[in-house]
């Protein structure tokens, strides 16, 4: 199985995928003149605009169940593994995909507000990439291919969510707390359970109230920790920001020449685990996206390109420098062996072999012996476990997609207790299991996800950007922009259709 799953994964991210999406990013970036650039400001003031509604979260707590799912084992222990075998330029790559997905992100996002639906049995707004990929050609004579297509990416999304990828973070979680305090896994696997068992019942309202409170807080105090271990360590700061650039373009840095020989290595592993991270084009943030109560599609497109900057220009960045200016990597090639071993004194010699979470410990513990063990260990458990969340909300959502045309409420009430056995068992096996096929399963979940949903959006991209240009009109004028996609030729956004048409007879619209 082990020997299927690298298969599957070398497959996957061949080099084919990371110029999909770094030329996905580039080309969104121009179709819409950079607008992740030119609406900073919209971005970050969207973030704290809306309200929730009965049916609908608000825009800030859509932002923190998409980065719920972002924030993760990616930006600590995926940095690690990114510099481990990209060496320390990957962490540029990372930057360039993101600043580039950030375009994609609008894309993809705005599309699951423009087609998002209200679910018949709770009332809440859902939406994503399997919804926009059925709906967006129904009128034309493609809407079976496309109908198919939409059922591929929903099934590929519920086993990526519920089987491949929880158990990354789990095992992340298990492996954190023994080596914090030595916790045994399966204890470990009990407590995940629990509390996971506890949060997915409670639905989209309980996942969003629970993200909207865990993520800001843990974030903001673990990049403060992260930047204070950077200052102490101040007189690297320089050295490390010529090291990142240097390795990433293969330039001849003196003693640190041997990097220029993997600059391929950094970009693949760079975008590779830049996408893990930031997710942009992987169509899992289109998900969160469709949940806001907004008035425009572009308003959440907008919030959603932001996330990407909260995720790796911040938390991933943050990782990086504290394992960089502490001196607590190695770099290996292709073949596994240690290229460059660094750290000052004797403390590279605390650090694993493998990439992972232990480098950035070993990164805080040079601040305050004892302490990076400890406050790692507490940091992945609250990213981890927000991540389980919003995959069990994601994977929920595509289950609903593929059901609910049963109209058969029994069948969707097993499917739903299926899938949330199935992800708790999923939990428990990834705490237990070893960290390697953890990751290659996982990263074949998400590169099968990136392929379909990049691939789609490609040909689905239009109404995002009549959207983009409807909203940009309004606030020239000075409006509040509402959306009517039949003015705009949008056809099959059937939602707003019903909004605007109650609105016309008399009714409120939602502002946000």
């Amino acid at each position: 199985m082990t020997a299927v799953i690298e298969w599957l994964n070398n497959i996957i991210w061949s080099s084919a995928l990371v110029y999909l999406c770094l030329g996905a990013g580039v080309y969104f970036t121009i179709r819409s003149r950079a607008v992740q650039f030119r609406k900073i400001k919209a971005i970050f003031v969207q973030m704290f605009r809306g309200k929730s509604s009965n049916e609908g979260v608000s825009s800030f707590q859509a932002l923190a169940i998409s980065l719920a799912g972002r924030v993760g084992v990616g930006n600590i222990a995926g940095v690690a593994t990114a510099i481990g075998f990209g060496g320390p330029g990957a962490i540029v790559w990372m930057w360039i995909s993101a600043l580039l997905g950030a375009s994609t992100s609008y894309v993809e996002s705005t599309l699951g507000q423009i087609f998002k639906e209200r679910d018949p049995k709770t009332g809440e707004y859902r939406g994503g990439p399997a919804f926009y990929l059925e709906k967006a050609y129904r009128h034309t004579k493609a809407r079976g291919l496309f109908k198919v297509y939409g059922i591929v990416f929903a099934f590929v999304t519920v086993m990526a969510m519920s089987f491949m990828l929880p158990g990354i973070q789990s095992n992340a979680i298990s492996g954190g707390l023994a080596n914090a305090w030595n916790v045994p896994t399966w204890v470990t696997a009990i407590i995940l359970v629990l509390i996971m068992g506890f949060i997915v019942i409670g639905g989209i309202k309980r996942i969003a109230h629970f993200a909207s409170l865990a993520v800001p807080f843990m974030a903001v105090v673990y990049i403060i920790a992260a930047i204070t271990t950077t200052l102490v360590n101040a007189d690297q700061i320089g050295p490390v920001i010529e090291l990142v650039f240097t390795s990433a373009f293969g330039i001849d840095a003196g003693p640190e020449a041997a990097f220029g020989g993997i600059v391929g290595a950094a970009v693949q592993w760079g975008v590779q685990r830049g996408i893990y991270s930031n997710e942009a084009g992987q169509g899992t943030g289109p998900h969160a996206a469709s949940a806001a109560e907004v008035s425009h599609p572009t308003k959440q497109g907008l919030v959603q390109a932001g996330a990407i900057y909260i995720d790796t220009l911040l938390v991933c960045s943050a990782t990086a420098f504290m394992i960089l200016s502490t001196g607590m990597y190695r770099v290996f090639d292709s073949a596994g062996e240690n290229v460059i071993g660094t750290g000052r004194g004797q403390m590279v010699d605390k650090i694993a072999n493998t990439p992972g979470e232990k480098w950035p410990q070993a990164g805080l513990d040079s601040l305050a012996h004892g302490f990076g063990a400890s406050f790692i260990a507490i940091s992945i458990f609250l990213f981890a476990l927000t991540t389980i969340v919003a995959y069990y909300y994601m994977a929920e959502t595509n289950l609903v997609f593929l059901l609910g045309r049963f109209k058969n409420k029994l069948i969707m009430s097993i499917g739903e207790r299926v899938l949330q056995v199935l992800i708790l068992v999923a939990v428990a096996v990834g705490a237990i299991q070893a960290s390697g096929s953890a990751w290659a399963l996982g990263d074949v979940g998400v590169g099968a996800m990136a392929w379909l949903n990049i691939i789609g959006i490609l040909f689905l991209q239009q109404p995002a950007f009549k959207a983009l240009r409807d909203y940009e009109r309004q606030v020239k004028h000075g409006l509040d922009p509402v959306f009517d996609p039949q003015a705009l030729g949008i056809r099959n956004a059937d939602f707003w259709e019903k909004r605007v048409a109650h609105a016309h007879a008399g009714g409120a619209v939602p502002k946000g």
